[in-house]
């Protein structure tokens, strides 16, 4: 059966109340016994002299969408999940604020693990979401994933 489709992109940054009903939504669900989040925050990098004040994001949301969904089937076939939410900001998100949230739930702890991190990895490298990094003067540049 096909899960209905969620909007991933939230505008603007991901609010910490949007992080808390997330997890109070899941508090019904009896048969979860671990979850796990990562939460993608933006720096104040400083670089070549500039500090960085804000991030714009933007994506190329048909093919981001496509890629995620690919993600979450890859995830749910290699680990025993119960859940999984992927959340990416877009527009622009300040120093300080959450750009990217992903909560994922299982029957154990171990899985939970494991699978955030693979999850994140495989966001950061196969979606076509693009970082400008804003720096304090109002110049900018493309910002490059590392890991």
């Amino acid at each position: 059966m096909m899960k209905k489709k969620k909007n991933i992109f939230i505008e603007g940054a991901i609010s910490p109340e949007f992080i808390a009903e997330s997890i109070a939504k899941h508090q019904t669900k009896m048969n979860i016994g671990a979850h796990n989040i990562f939460l993608g925050q933006v720096r104040a990098d400083e670089v070549e002299g500039k500090k960085v004040s804000a991030i714009e994001y933007t994506c190329y949301k048909a093919m981001a969408e496509e890629k995620l969904s690919e993600i979450r089937e890859r995830a749910f076939e290699k680990y025993d999940l119960t859940c999984m939410h992927i959340y990416h900001s877009l527009g622009n998100i300040k120093a300080g604020e959450i750009c990217f949230f992903v909560f994922v739930s299982s029957k154990r702890r171990k899985q939970v693990y494991v699978a955030t991190e693979d999850i994140v990895n495989m966001v950061k490298t196969d979606v076509p979401i693009f970082g400008k990094e804003i720096f304090e003067d109002q110049d900018y540049q493309w910002k490059e994933n590392t890991f």
